[in-house]
């Protein structure tokens, strides 16, 4: 339940609106409401999230039997809230949109969303990504960050190998209220970018390249070593991560 849901709901009862019955019955399923399939209680949706962190609950779908994900999904869109649905596989992506036609596809991602009233983006969060390889995760950063209700502005295959494909980015870099900088290989993008902006950097390390890169564990560790002050790191492959705090830091600094 939004906080602006709430206060509709209170402000209702306080002028007469609605009957301490009515509302009683509004917030049957605050603040948790659990999922059952089978007699088993599967999940227990937080629905006070977007009181606390300003945004409603994120489903997980990767290691979700695909029952379970669809008891979640079809709970989760009965509440009147925006809903991200992250880590999707093509055939789950497919079959979901089958079930439930609100679901919109999130650009490159492999994330499906509702969003229940779109909002002019405000302020600016900056994803760059060092490959073509690494969109998919820059992908699922700038879409969480635009559901947080950041303006978003994207710069792929900027990576080290051509430096000048960076600074022809120059007015991102110099505009943008928070950077999220994705990068396989060796994970060296985010220390540049560190060094030429004067905001916070979150490094997102991916799970691309050859050999040593050791599934994305060389990028990670490179990234934790940065000599750049301003770069914080997130977790192997984690877009979501990067691109929920891009939007809260982005939201404070918008004054939203």
């Amino acid at each position: 339940m939004s906080p602006e849901r709430l206060h509709s709901l209170l402000n209702d009862l306080a002028q007469g609106r609605k009957t301490v019955a009515e509302t009683m019955a509004q917030l049957q399923r605050f603040p948790v409401d659990p999922v059952e399939q089978a007699g088993t209680i599967v999940a227990r949706l937080d629905t006070q999230r977007s009181l606390r962190h300003g945004f409603p609950e994120v489903i997980l779908a990767e290691g979700k039997r695909f029952d379970h994900l669809q008891a979640v999904v079809e709970r989760a869109l009965s509440h009147d809230a925006d809903l991200l649905i992250t880590r999707l596989s093509r055939k789950r992506m497919a079959r979901l949109q089958a079930l439930f036609p609100l679901l919109q596809v999130a650009g490159g991602s492999r994330c499906l969303y509702r969003q229940m009233q779109a909002e002019a983006g405000a302020g600016l969060v900056g994803v760059l990504c060092a490959g073509t390889s690494d969109i998919a995760v820059a992908e699922e950063a700038a879409w969480t960050a635009r559901l947080l209700g950041a303006r978003v502005v994207c710069c792929y295959d900027a990576g080290v190998a051509g430096l000048h494909r960076l600074l022809a980015a120059s007015d991102l870099l110099r505009e943008a209220k928070v950077l999220v900088v994705v990068a396989g290989m060796e994970g060296a993008l985010p220390s540049v970018v560190g060094g030429l902006v004067d905001k916070p950097v979150l490094a997102v390390p991916t799970s691309v390249g050859y050999g040593a890169s050791w599934q994305g564990l060389s990028a990670l560790l490179g990234m934790l070593n940065s000599c750049a002050a301003n770069v914080t790191v997130v977790n192997i492959d984690n877009g979501f991560g990067a691109g929920y705090v891009a939007g809260l830091i982005n939201r404070g600094a918008a004054g939203v």
